[in-house]
């Protein structure tokens, strides 16, 4: 009985701390958030780090100290997991990216927590955003605090190399994959299910890992094998828009498994029509039209048929119906799509359209992509999932080439979630007009007067400067 009570304390115990532990973590980020727009003596940041103060001396009231752990992708405070809601993703997603910027594993708060240790954390937190070194930037100036230390990230970014070399693999890994399940289908040969998971669970990890390089993999297109890295950019795109609305690792993985299966209908179109370099006449839509039902009758003869199977066939035969039904197939009193097709469509829109293919040797800019698919939302594309697509990629997602009023080039190396119009960009011509392979810089940077560096002026289209995006991404 009294083991019953201690187990019932303990439970009690941890749903408190999770969510006080909620609070302290939004706050902490609507702290940080906020001492990047205003000065720290603003009214708005000072009132902010009043609200962050009460919160963590919650805890450190009844403890000597209190840790604030980051693991993998996940919060913990006094070993208790710290799971977000969705209004608090965003500021938990941001959080998660700058720790892991600046190489922070854990903050440990000791009572009582004043407003000038808040203050000293910020201004290490923000010298170190711009160091080359940051962790040690922000070790050195939190001594000057006596109540808030930081420790190192245990799994720093050390092999930075060996990783995209690992990526690169897996990402041509599942491109191989796909096109030996996509002609073995076509032959005739039974296809197992079960490596296809394997695959999608290796890009899963990597995604969790790593999302700037395997995001990076999505923007490098192969114009000759297209069907074939459309539908694992398609796949890790998905991934990422599942990671960022706060899915597990299980639904991450049968998320990635439907969109990869989603095109595979298209196994039955004759090439004369698939390979086509001009328009589709209506003969040949009529066609093209009838691959998600193809698709559903090629899914239902895989071999290791379950229900990710049923979901995969579920996937090819709405991704084109459209968020208001408006597309194909045609289905009468039908009530909505299920929640993959609404994230498939997202991933298929926008990769099949900064993509370069037989009818459409020009691709469209990612940013042109999205501002397309602004006007889909609501109509072709759920508007609510299109904001954290948007959110995702950024307003000037990996790959894009931009001219800085520097009148610098670079391509986007990195999304900053807050700042959306100012990544992290990798220079690859100077202002001289000479071709150069970096430095990777911070276009949130500024100068003494308070003045950005640089900004991105407008973006260019890569292939009239003869620019590979593989030479720099891979």
């Amino acid at each position: 009985m009294q083991q019953s009570k201690n187990l019932s304390t303990d439970n009690k115990e941890d749903r408190e701390i999770h969510r006080i532990g909620q609070d302290i973590i939004n706050q902490l980020a609507v702290v940080l958030r906020t001492a990047q727009i205003h000065d720290p003596g603003n009214i708005a940041v000072t009132s902010a780090i009043e609200r962050f103060i009460l919160l963590i001396n919650k805890l450190t009231a009844s403890e000597p100290s209190v840790a604030l752990e980051l693991i993998g992708e996940f919060f913990y405070i006094a070993d208790v997991r710290i799971r977000y809601s969705m209004e608090h993703l965003l500021n938990f997603d941001f959080l998660v990216r700058e720790f892991k910027r600046r190489e922070i594993g854990r903050i440990i708060f000791r009572d009582p927590v004043r407003a000038d240790d808040v203050q000293i954390f910020l201004k290490a937190f923000t010298a170190s955003g711009y160091s080359d070194s940051p962790y040690e930037k922000m070790l050195d100036i939190m001594t000057q605090s006596d109540n808030i230390d930081v420790d190192r990230l245990q799994k720093i970014a050390e092999e930075e190399v060996d990783a995209r070399k690992v990526i690169k693999k897996s990402y041509f890994n599942a491109v191989s994959y796909t096109r030996g399940v996509m002609t073995k289908i076509k032959q005739g040969e039974k296809v197992n299910i079960k490596k296809a998971k394997r695959i999608v669970e290796s890009l899963v990890d990597h995604l969790i890992e790593e999302e700037k390089f395997l995001m990076g993999m999505t923007a490098i297109k192969d114009y000759d094998e297209y069907t074939y890295h459309h539908s694992v950019n398609v796949s890790i795109l998905s991934i990422a828009l599942g990671q960022r609305l706060g899915l597990n690792r299980k639904v991450l993985t049968e998320i990635g498994l439907v969109a990869l299966f989603h095109d595979i209908g298209k196994i039955e179109i004759p090439n004369e029509v698939l390979n086509k370099a001009t328009n589709f006449n209506e003969d040949e839509w009529k066609i093209m039209k009838k691959h998600p039902v193809w698709g559903v009758k090629a899914i239902l003869k895989l071999r290791g048929m379950d229900t990710s199977a049923i979901r995969a066939a579920v996937v090819s035969f709405e991704h084109h119906m459209n968020y208001d039904l408006s597309g194909y197939p045609k289905v009468r009193q039908y009530k909505e799509l299920d929640f993959y097709s609404k994230l498939v469509s997202l991933a298929d829109q926008y990769d099949a359209m900064t993509s370069s293919r037989v009818y459409s040797r020009i691709p469209l800019s990612p940013d042109k992509a999205l501002s397309i698919m602004m006007e889909r939302a609501g109509i072709q594309l759920d508007p609510i999932l299109f904001k954290f697509f948007i959110n995702m990629v950024g307003v000037f997602p990996i790959g894009t080439l931009v001219m800085l009023d520097s009148k610098e080039l670079g391509l986007v190396y990195e999304s900053d979630v807050v700042f959306a119009d100012r990544p992290r960009v990798l220079l690859i011509i100077d202002n001289k007009g000479e071709r150069v392979n970096g430095p990777v810089i911070n276009l949130t940077e500024k100068d003494a007067a308070g003045k950005y560096f640089r900004t991105i002026v407008k973006t260019l289209d890569p292939n009239k400067y003869k620019i590979n995006l593989a030479e720099y991404l891979l």
